[in-house]
């Protein structure tokens, strides 16, 4: 439902009824993650999407059934399913979807409309629903803010929405949306209730350091995965917005000295395109000591091992330099900016998923995969 917020909040706001389909759960080749969202108003209008188009019909009906008979109902596609197929899901995969109606004078419309606009605003919000339940029963929402506090309930046992919110948070603090079981008293235990933790985090950083043309390419690269970019470089003259229209944040300052007083987290990119030692081996030694997603730099092979042997000079362990990326980028055969930018995201996403990089023509490999938590 939060991966649509921006349209629900407008549809909440101008009093309309609507039921969300949410993916609850994945197996397989399924097409989208949990948390995707579709959802359908009382006129038909459908925003969002859950499989990529599989299983859209099904689940749009499905949405219009839930609006009459206001029953929130889970439902589960796959391969093997004859309906599954018949509408479309051939990848192989298996999605379990939650249908939620929200009607107007809905008891819980209040707690999903806090929700909603926590996340069309960018902040961070997590909510909670039961997507299993004992004999079918499924109901109840939780908003769960950063501190932990929290709005609604699950219908339960009261350690129940307050066991809930804990999980909530430890998901929302690693900005991650998953399922939780437990029991109907809050016991941590399989067998009882499923619970769906949405999560709706600020986006992720990307920190490019160095106001190259290479930069301005990964800053465009940056922006369409979905990250917050930041151009970072100490020369006035080269980091200007007019070179860099598309960052969201051009800041003039040494890069480690900016390193050093901004916040990152476990989900921060850092890349280096500086291609400078006097800027390369400063902020690199303080990069590779910080819990980032990934560290990046730039160089042929030649300036890799100079710089690898300043590293070792500055006091870098070789536990530290192995998490370096460096040359920076897939071997795609890159030569224009552009086409770099895409090499570099392309090793993003394969360190942030869990990809090897290899061609998936002839590969034994599967093509929606995590990595796993470091």
């Amino acid at each position: 439902m939060l991966d649509i917020a921006d349209e629900l909040r407008r549809w909440a706001a101008e009093g309309r009824e609507f039921a969300v389909a949410t993916v609850v759960a994945v197996g397989g080749s399924a097409p989208r993650p949990p948390g995707a969202a579709l959802a359908v108003d009382r006129e038909g209008t459908v925003i969002g999407s859950v499989s990529g188009g599989c299983v859209e019909g099904a689940v749009y009906d499905l949405c219009a059934q839930a609006l009459d008979d206001g029953q929130t109902v889970l439902e589960s596609f796959g391969y093997s399913d004859d309906d599954a197929f018949a509408v479309g899901l051939t990848c192989g995969g298996v999605i379990d979807i939650l249908i939620t109606p929200v009607g107007v004078d809905a008891p819980d419309r209040p707690v999903y409309t806090a929700a909603l606009d926590e996340a069309a605003a960018g902040r961070t919000a997590a909510l909670v629903r039961v997507a299993r339940g004992p004999d079918g029963l499924l109901g109840g929402v939780l908003w769960v803010r950063p501190d932990g506090t929290y709005d609604g309930g699950l219908g339960g046992d009261p350690v129940l929405d307050r066991t809930a919110a804990a999980e909530a948070r430890a998901l929302l603090d690693a900005g991650r949306t998953g399922t939780v079981e437990m029991s109907e008293d809050g016991a941590h235990c399989p067998g009882g209730l499923t619970l769906l933790v949405e999560s709706s985090v600020p986006p992720p950083r990307m920190i490019v350091f160095g106001a190259v043309d290479f930069a301005s390419a990964l800053v465009r690269a940056g922006k369409f995965l979905g990250y917050h970019v930041t151009l970072c470089d100490a020369r006035p003259v080269f980091a200007t917005p007019g070179r860099f229209p598309e960052a969201d944040e051009i800041v003039v300052d040494w890069p480690h000295r900016y390193l050093e007083r901004t916040e990152t987290d476990a989900r921060t990119v850092l890349c280096v395109l500086t291609h400078d030692a006097k800027f390369d081996v400063p902020v690199l030694v303080r990069a590779l000591r910080m819990p980032v997603a990934f560290v990046g730099a730039m160089g042929s092979r030649r300036t890799h091992e100079d710089r690898n042997a300043r590293l070792r000079d500055a006091g870098v362990a070789e536990s530290e330099l192995a998490r370096l990326h460096s040359p920076i980028g897939l071997d795609l055969g890159a030569r224009t900016p552009e086409e770099t930018a895409l090499s570099i995201a392309a090793e993003i996403v394969a360190a942030r998923r869990g990809g090897t990089g290899v061609p998936l023509r002839g590969a034994h490999t599967p093509i929606h995969h995590d990595a796993v938590a470091a």
